[in-house]
């Protein structure tokens, strides 16, 4: 588990956590990419931990840290158990979601409804963190519906920041609860970078994580040039893997260069064997992996002779390395 510290740093450069997509496959293989980028779970209800497989939820590679792990909830006493039950797996850090604005999530009455009752927020990040010694963090939207962000967002930070949370991660668009659905929540609400960094400038003791929009270690570097403490990327980060995660440690981290796309799946080959023997089909894992070279020459190779191949009973890392050398090839 990271220090709060460590977890800072590693949180200049984050992978958003995204629903069927950032499973600990995906993991794994950005952290071939990327040796200091900060991870996050798929966000996981507290419910389903306590009630539920907390084992089969839980459990990840040691090669994936730091990651953090992502909850939904909004009952203080159930997150705190969850993360009770969480803290044996050594998460380096616990994350609660008042971002997501999906109908399954509202129902639930939490995710980006959450940012109408900072109060109960709160009250949900107090119980977890008295439960466990990770640091807990809050990613959020500017607000919510009819709410008027200027006047919301600041006092939702003070509210969480008085109760103890130091790391916000804010997603720097309204959400719209009705009329729009989550997709279109990503995209249509008008991003407003400036009230994300007037926060920053009014809760200087906070690390402030800019997300929305960010789709390039170009842009990354511009908002921490601004005076952002991290960004998070999504999208992006799955679909042009190689070349957002693939120079991330030497632009973001100031630190030595990764192994690049071609040695990142060089390094899958035997964590494919392994999970192929435990039972899994190979597509689970290299349906992760078809952005790792969709910005140079012989991508389109690359997913055809995956997504061809991968789920047919018995392909292994052979197919796997039959894609890499058409992209080889196509390089040469």
């Amino acid at each position: 588990m990271a220090s709060d510290a460590q977890h800072s740093v590693a949180g200049r450069l984050s992978v958003a956590p995204m629903m069927d997509w950032t499973d600990r496959h995906c993991r794994y293989f950005h952290r071939q990419l990327s040796r200091h980028a900060l991870l996050y779970t798929e966000m996981v209800t507290a419910a389903a931990i306590v009630h539920g497989d907390a084992a089969r939820l839980l459990a990840y590679d040691a090669a994936e840290h730091p990651v953090t792990l992502q909850l939904g909830g909004s009952e203080p006493e159930l997150l705190a158990r969850a993360v009770q039950i969480a803290a044996p797996f050594g998460y380096d850090g616990i994350d609660l979601n008042c971002g997501c604005p999906s109908d399954r999530v509202q129902s639930g009455a939490f995710g980006a409804v959450l940012m109408k009752d900072a109060g109960l927020v709160a009250e949900c990040v107090a119980a977890m963190m008295a439960a466990s010694d990770a640091p807990v963090s809050v990613k959020c939207r500017l607000g919510v519906d009819e709410q008027e962000p200027r006047d919301v967002l600041p006092a939702f930070i003070e509210t969480i920041a008085s109760a103890g949370v130091r790391h916000v991660t804010i997603h720097a668009r309204k959400a719209w609860l009705q009329g729009l659905s989550p997709k279109q929540n990503r995209d249509i609400p008008p991003l407003d970078y400036n009230l994300a960094a007037e926060m920053k400038a009014a809760f200087p003791q906070l690390h402030i994580t800019l997300n929305g929009g960010i789709t390039s270690l170009d842009a990354a570097e511009s908002a921490l040039a601004d005076g952002f403490d991290g960004v998070m990327i999504g999208r992006a980060a799955y679909h042009d893997s190689g070349a957002v995660l693939g120079d991330a440690d030497a632009r973001i981290f100031g630190a030595a260069p990764g192994p690049g796309a071609v040695g990142a799946v060089r390094a899958m080959l035997p964590y494919i064997e392994d999970q192929l023997g435990q039972g899994l089909r190979l597509n689970a894992i290299t349906r992760h992996m078809l952005g790792a070279f969709a910005s140079i020459p012989g991508a389109r190779q690359w997913r055809r002779v995956l997504s061809e191949g991968a789920h047919r009973p018995g392909a292994g890392p052979e197919l796997v390395e039959r894609a890499l050398a058409e992209v080889i090839q196509a390089a040469a």
